[in-house]
């Protein structure tokens, strides 16, 4: 079962043994996915790794740590309608990219599909998965699944050519939360977002991660989206929550300050969401403030 309709995007640094059992898992997919890896300037012999075990796969090196914009550089070489995220210690369920390749192909307005996270080796669900079935937002009659207000990369295929038309990942937000902007875009540009129960992507946790660094350029980028996108009210709601809630200690005071400190460029590119889109970002404010999968550790 071949399926020429999907291109796998895959970006790592640093994490050689955990890129090469996620590309032995693409490798035994039914649907034989095209893939590309983006090297993000690992150190760890990652790329003659990959060019030793996996020639097939398309392997880019820009020589540095692009972060997310690793993906918007393996997007040129897509060549498929359909691309899918994965990162380098997650990988999807046989069956599950040609599922949603079918369902982008039966709706033409449907920009993006969500899958269940499976977390590993257990095989349990993401706690952000039941916040994806009961999605508040809602959708119009034909969306074949919960209407979404973002999505998670690493568990999402998209629509290639509105990746494109929406400029793909910020460079400015690197990594940490960067969907979130992708995502209010994709809305702006008319574009909806599901989440398909029926399709699987396993997700085990590496071992390699700076969690505190990334805590810090969630929060950034967070508030960064919410100055950039939303409203003053709802934006200052959301900068008044962050402050009461996130852990007191540098890393967020870090944050904050690069946020704050990158003022003048937010108000230049400054650019509020049509109403209707606010709107659906305004029904998730609730279970964002509840949520325990959203919240900002490490």
């Amino acid at each position: 079962m071949t399926d020429p309709r999907t291109t796998v995007v895959v970006i790592t640094h640093n994490r050689r043994r955990e890129l090469l059992r996620t590309l032995d898992r693409l490798a035994e997919l039914p649907e034989r996915p095209p893939v590309i890896v983006t090297d993000n300037g690992s150190t760890d012999g990652t790329a003659p790794a990959v060019a030793r075990h996996h020639p097939q796969v398309r392997l880019l090196r820009p020589g540095r740590n692009l972060g997310a914009i690793g993906r918007n550089l393996a997007i040129r070489h897509v060549r498929t309608p359909y691309v899918a995220f994965c990162d380098d210690d997650s990988w999807w369920a046989p069956g599950s990219l040609s599922g949603a390749a079918d369902l982008l192909d039966a709706h033409p307005a449907l920009g993006t599909v969500t899958a269940r996270i499976l977390v590993e080796p257990g095989g349990t669900e993401d706690p952000i998965v039941e916040e994806l079935r009961d999605s508040p937002v809602p959708g119009p009659d034909w969306l074949p699944g919960p209407a979404l207000g973002s999505f998670l990369a690493a568990a999402t295929v998209l629509r290639a050519d509105a990746f494109r038309a929406a400029g793909g990942f910020h460079p400015r937000l690197w990594l940490g939360g960067e969907e979130e902007l992708l995502a209010a875009d994709l809305a702006a540009d008319g574009w909806w977002l599901t989440y398909a129960d029926h399709l699987t992507i396993h997700h085990q946790p590496s071992t390699v991660r700076d969690a505190t660094l990334r805590r810090a350029h969630g929060i950034r980028n967070t508030l960064w989206f919410t100055w950039l996108r939303r409203p003053a009210g709802p934006a200052l709601r959301r900068t008044l929550h962050l402050a009461r809630t996130v852990p007191r200690d540098l890393a967020s005071l870090r944050a904050f300050a690069e946020a704050t400190a990158a003022l003048p460029w937010v108000l230049r590119e400054r650019r509020v969401l049509p109403p209707e889109v606010e709107a659906r970002l305004r029904l998730l404010e609730p279970e964002q403030r509840a949520s325990t999968a959203r919240s900002y550790t490490g």
